[in-house]
């Protein structure tokens, strides 16, 4: 039983490892002009990314203007998106507030949800963020990757969660897909990325493996 557990903890440090090292896809592209920077922001068990706040973005999710986000606020600097488990994320807005009811979801099978928040100037270089630097198609691909994530409602536009936030500068949304911790949040970020023809690792469910594979693959990512 103890050579079993141990050939199972060898196992899964085997996967965490060769999921940074091996490249996805494994083949560089050729490098495309770049002309926009996003971010890839991390903390302790989750990543977001961060477009930055330019009209044209703007546009593209002109609905959380419509939820009541002021998009027109002039301190505003970056828009932050994230998928992640409904459960956890609606309830566990910081440690304190963790409960075992929504941790026991993310550790099996929970709906998704996105989570949109609008951002202040971010002084860099910062911990835990990752410059990218892209071009206008690789952006257009990212945006188009996240809006087709999201669930619309009857009318067509997409399905926010009356009530849900951590404040007045926030809105969750249904969004496609299940959670759970093998298959959560730093997955989606990592598919959005190659969307955006960077290279992530094959298989990073944690942040610090994904950012580690980020820096590493992509001469078009910095971390100051």
């Amino acid at each position: 039983m103890l050579r079993g557990l141990l050939a199972l903890v060898v196992a899964a440090v085997a996967a965490f490892v060769l999921g940074a090292i091996v490249p996805r896809p494994l083949f560089a592209t050729d490098d495309t002009a770049t002309t926009r920077q996003v971010l890839l922001v991390a903390n302790a068990i989750h990543t977001d990314i961060a477009f930055p706040a330019d009209p044209d973005i703007l546009a593209r999710f002109g609905f959380l203007a419509e939820d009541g986000l002021p998009l027109d606020a002039p301190e505003l600097a970056w828009l932050v998106v994230g998928w992640g488990g409904r459960a956890f994320y609606l309830e566990t807005p910081t440690w304190a507030d963790l409960k075992p009811g929504p941790a026991a979801k993310a550790l099996t099978l929970d709906r998704a949800v996105i989570h949109a928040a609008l951002g202040g100037e971010i002084a860099l270089p910062a911990e835990g963020v990752v410059v990218l630097e892209v071009g206008e198609r690789e952006m257009t691909a990212m945006i188009d990757e996240v809006l087709a994530t999201l669930v619309s409602d009857a009318a067509g536009r997409p399905d926010v969660i009356e009530g849900a936030g951590y404040g007045e500068f926030d809105r969750f949304y249904e969004a496609r897909g299940w959670f759970n911790v093998l298959v959560g949040c730093n997955l989606w970020t990592s598919r959005v990325l190659r969307e955006g023809g960077f290279r992530t690792g094959w298989w990073n469910p944690l942040p610090v493996s994904l950012l580690w594979s980020v820096s590493t693959h992509n001469a078009a990512a910095s971390n100051p």
